[in-house]
């Protein structure tokens, strides 16, 4: 019996599984202990490690240097001690935030370092009612705070802002819904020169206004010309702007509006401009801010009173700017304080406008305001409430019917 020799059986051969690569995880929005403690270490490290540098080994001086060097310093080591525990992109992650931090940090120190000082050097005229009252026709140099006030610069402000922003915001809307909207060979052209008019010196705004409006047509130095000259600067801010947020409506609305039979008009007026009205009021915001604070274009076409002139179309007229200017560069020490008082009553206005704009502006698209919600709550509310009286309506009629169906069973 012949048997049949059996195949040797190759070996079996492992699977070898590879290993998943680890990828480091970058957590969003979130600091931990490890994260705040190497970033709290690494600020004291830099700050004692610049100092000892600059008072004992090197040659350096100077407070803005030390802080920019303790910076760098910070960055550097704040990366080297999160690169002993984690990857290169946490890392990297890690040192950007911490730039973009500081960044903003810094910003909102100098901003309130900025208005802590106006309000404290202003505070000594600001304490004093005539300041906001009277005006200096009747103060000279050595009169104490208790004479005298900004009361013709605030009103010389505020008209030559409003006149100029009656100028520039319609003219602004209508090139930018030109370029935006409209479009075609002069559009290029339009945004050339709003691009140019961008970064116009604002002294060459009022020569240009100088020679046009007063020398050439032999009109009167005035807050009108003054508000002209504010309006050119303000005109290229205001068009700008309002054309980008023009852009970031979705043509998704507008191809809807077209879909119903409407007019190019009609969809701008009633689709586009409602859905960039939050923007559009942060660009005349803009605008306004870069017109209050001009000086030299009032100086030229204005002039200097110490008078109040409330009548923009005739006489000389002064700002709170140019108040400012001129009394800051007196060598008396209530002047000085006069100018910063100004200092602080014109960052208050530019607030107030800012803080009223922004309430006419609306909230931004999609966005539900605190009154829109207490509406929807209060229509809910009503809508329950009748719903519920018309369910108990349909139950007492309901059982009525029963009621008098059993009562005529019953006499049948």
């Amino acid at each position: 019996m012949t048997t049949v020799a059996q195949r040797p059986t190759p070996p079996s051969v492992p699977v070898v599984t590879p290993r998943p690569r680890l990828v480091s995880k970058v957590p969003l929005r979130s600091v931990s202990t490890e994260a705040l403690g190497s970033l709290v270490a690494s600020a004291t490290a830099a700050i004692a490690l610049v100092w000892v540098l600059y008072s004992r080994i090197l040659p350096f001086h100077g407070t803005l240097g030390f802080w920019i060097c303790t910076y760098l310093t910070f960055l550097a080591l704040f990366g080297a001690v999160s690169g002993l525990q984690f990857g290169r992109r946490v890392v990297v992650d890690r040192v950007m935030t911490a730039v973009a931090t500081t960044g903003g940090v810094i910003v909102v120190v100098v901003l309130v370092d900025l208005f802590g000082y106006t309000l404290v050097e202003g505070a000594k005229a600001l304490r004093h009612l005539n300041f906001f009252t009277h005006t200096m026709s009747l103060a000279g140099p050595l009169s104490p705070l208790t004479k005298g006030g900004a009361l013709a610069a605030a009103v010389g402000s505020l008209e030559q802002l409003g006149i100029a922003t009656a100028i520039s915001v319609p003219l602004g809307l209508l090139a930018a819904l030109y370029m935006a909207e409209i479009g075609g060979r002069l559009a290029y052209v339009v945004r050339i020169v709003v691009d140019a008019m961008t970064a116009l010196p604002s002294v060459v705004a009022g020569l240009f206004v100088l020679s046009l409006y007063i020398v050439t047509l032999r009109f009167p130095a005035s807050g009108f010309a003054a508000a002209l000259a504010i309006s050119v600067m303000m005109l290229p801010i205001v068009t700008r702007a309002a054309e980008v947020i023009i852009r970031l409506v979705p043509n998704s609305l507008r191809e809807a509006g077209y879909a119903m039979g409407s007019s190019q008009w009609r969809v701008v007026w009633n689709v586009v401009l409602p859905t960039a009205r939050s923007g559009l009021t942060t660009a005349v915001v803009l605008g306004m801010a870069r017109g209050i604070g001009e000086t030299s274009p009032v100086l030229l076409t204005a002039g200097f009173t110490q008078e109040l002139n409330v009548n923009p179309l005739s006489g000389q007229q002064v700002s709170l700017p140019l108040y400012i200017y001129t009394y800051v560069r007196f060598p008396q020490h209530t002047e000085i304080d006069r100018a910063f008082g100004a200092g602080v009553l014109l960052m208050l206005i530019v607030l107030v406008l800012f803080v009223t704009a922004r309430i006419l502006g609306g909230a931004a698209p999609g966005e539900v305001t605190k009154r829109q919600r207490r509406a929807m709550a209060r229509a809910t509310s009503r809508a329950r409430s009748r719903a519920t009286e018309s369910a108990t309506e349909t139950r007492l009629e309901h059982s009525q019917r029963q009621h008098a169906v059993i009562t005529g069973e019953e006499a049948s």
